[in-house]
Order: C-alpha cells, then sequence, then structure tokens
C-alpha cells in the first residue's frame, strides 16, 4: 500500500508535509549527502524510484525504505529487532503480511458497517465509538484480535484506544508491555488519581487503558455506573474504542460490557468453537439490547 504511494511523485510528498524519501534517510542517518546525489543520478537514468535507485546502489534495505516511508506518511510500525512490544502485534511489526491485510479488511467492514464519528454520526443520527471483542473460550484469540485490530485503527490516523476489560485475565499489558498497577479496576474502585490511560510511544493516535489488578469482584465493578462514565468520558476523547472482555464462559462480564458498549464483535476459533455455543452467546449479547456487529473466525 505504502509502496503505492510512492509512485505517485511529488505530489505524494506534498501530502506527507513536502518531506522526501531522500530526506528521511539522510536525516536519519542511512544516507550521506554524495550518496543522495548518485541515487538522484541513477533514478534520472534508469527512471527508478529513489528508493529502488538507493537498494540498486546497496546504500540501504528494503526495510529502510519501508521504515521510511512509514514515517512520510506518519504510518506508525517497528522495525524488526525492535522487542518494545509483543511479538503477537503483528500489524506493529509485520504490517505488510497477508494476515495484517485482513485485519485492515476488517477495520473497513466495521468502519462501514458499524463506526459513526463526525459528519456521518450527524448524517445517521447517532454517534458509535465503541465496540466489545467477546468469545466464548479463553484461547479463542480475542485480546489478540482486540489489540492487533487498535493498532491498525491508530495506524488509519484516528485516536484509538483500547480497554482491558477483563478483570479476571488480563493481558494487554504485556502485549504492549506496560505497568499494571493502576488501570480499569483502580478507576472503578475510585482508587485512582487521575487518568489511568497510556499511550504507547511507539505507536501514533494509539493508547491503552490496561486492566489494573485483579478484582474479587469484577462483574460488580463493570456494573457500575462509573463503568458507564468512563467509557461516555472516554468517547469525547477518542475516535474509536475498542474493549477487550473475558471468555464469556468464565462469567457474564462479556455481556454487561457489550451492553455499555453498544456492540459487539464475535471472536470464533476455526475446529474449536461450536455453533451451537457461539449461537447462545449471540442470543445473551442481543438480550442485553447490544447489537452483534459481526463474528471473526480465528484460524491461528
Amino acid at each position: 500500500m505504502l509502496e503505492r504511494l510512492e509512485t505517485r511523485g511529488p505530489s505524494a510528498e506534498q501530502a506527507a508535509g513536502g518531506r522526501s524519501i531522500g530526506a528521511i534517510l539522510f536525516f536519519a542517518g542511512k544516507l550521506k549527502a554524495d550518496q543522495v546525489v548518485r541515487a538522484l543520478r541513477l533514478q534520472s537514468d534508469e527512471g527508478l524510484r529513489f528508493g529502488d535507485a538507493c537498494i540498486k546502489l546497496g546504500y540501504v534495505t528494503q526495510e529502510d525504505i519501508e521504515s521510511a516511508l512509514s514515517k512520510q506518511f506518519h504510518y506508525s510500525y517497528l522495525r524488526p529487532g525492535d522487542t518494545t512490544l509483543d511479538k503477537e502485534l503483528v500489524a506493529a511489526y509485520d504490517p505488510f503480511s497477508a494476515q495484517v491485510e485482513a485485519l485492515r479488511d476488517l477495520r473497513t467492514q466495521l468502519l462501514l458497517r458499524w463506526f459513526r464519528t463526525g459528519r456521518r454520526a450527524v448524517e445517521l443520527g447517532a454517534e458509535r465509538k465503541m465496540l466489545a471483542i467477546v468469545s466464548h473460550d479463553r484461547g479463542d484469540g480475542r485480546t489478540y484480535l482486540a489489540a492487533n485490530l487498535a493498532i491498525v485503527f491508530s495506524q488509519l490516523g484516528g485516536r484509538t484506544l483500547l480497554i482491558d476489560a477483563d478483570l479476571r485475565h488480563p493481558r494487554q499489558h504485556l502485549l504492549f508491555n506496560l505497568r499494571n498497577r493502576i488501570g480499569l479496576s483502580s478507576v472503578l474502585a475510585g482508587r485512582a488519581n487521575g487518568s489511568a490511560v497510556e499511550k504507547v510511544g511507539s505507536l501514533a493516535n494509539l493508547s491503552i487503558l490496561p486492566a489494573g489488578a485483579v478484582a474479587p469482584n469484577p462483574l460488580e465493578l463493570l456494573s457500575r455506573p462509573e463503568f458507564r462514565d468512563l467509557l461516555a468520558s472516554e468517547a469525547k476523547s477518542f475516535d474509536v474504542v475498542l474493549i477487550d472482555t473475558p471468555a464469556a464462559e468464565l462469567s457474564s462480564d462479556a455481556q454487561a460490557i457489550a451492553a455499555r458498549a453498544g456492540g459487539a464483535l464475535v471472536v470464533a476459533r476455526e475446529n474449536r468453537s461450536r455453533i451451537e455455543t457461539l449461537g447462545r452467546l449471540t442470543a445473551s449479547i442481543r438480550s442485553t439490547h447490544a447489537e452483534v456487529v459481526g463474528c471473526v473466525l480465528n484460524r491461528l
């Protein structure tokens, strides 16, 4: 996707604030001034793109070009070898893979079928910014999907918040390498001073509200008016709010969260999830007057 954008020439550079690939590579220390000149000459002589000319001359790698493109078009991702985040976050480490392309397809469907912000919300009569990610069993890939989906939404440029509302077996703080001392449970119990939301420094536009300490009464906390008020408050600050939930087999937490969010995306696992079980789960969500937006089949 980003490579296609590069072929658009000067207009693409103008859209990126006028910074060329050459300038980005030069200021990053990947190219010297004389190498820029040689690459420009080869680009002109052979009709190549600048990045391809640099690669042909052996000055940079394809990874260097992709990193420069991500900066040019404000598309945040991590380079191989960066251990800042967990490797499960494929949208951060391998954004050009078929797996992440499928996540972008899912993002498009959700933007068309569920989320409403800005002018579209005005036209259709109501904003919809929140979505719960639910599944019946632990190990279905719900947390994995919620985390990577949050990343691809943030890469689109919208202010994205991922809330870990699994107050029984939280994992988002592990994936994003965050402290979990203060989080959602602290806020709902009235023990947090100020906001517990943390920005992910390596991924622009993405913030995380970790679960916090495992609470003895998660369902009671999630049923309090404070949770409703928290979601309403965060919806004013973010364009998209995704909520990770506990497995529905363990409790009715997921249904309570879906009711607050207004909508739920169901995750099923290939060769594991049963149709009858998914039917009961979707029926229980609909009984809360929340909408089941769709179902994702996890083949991993």
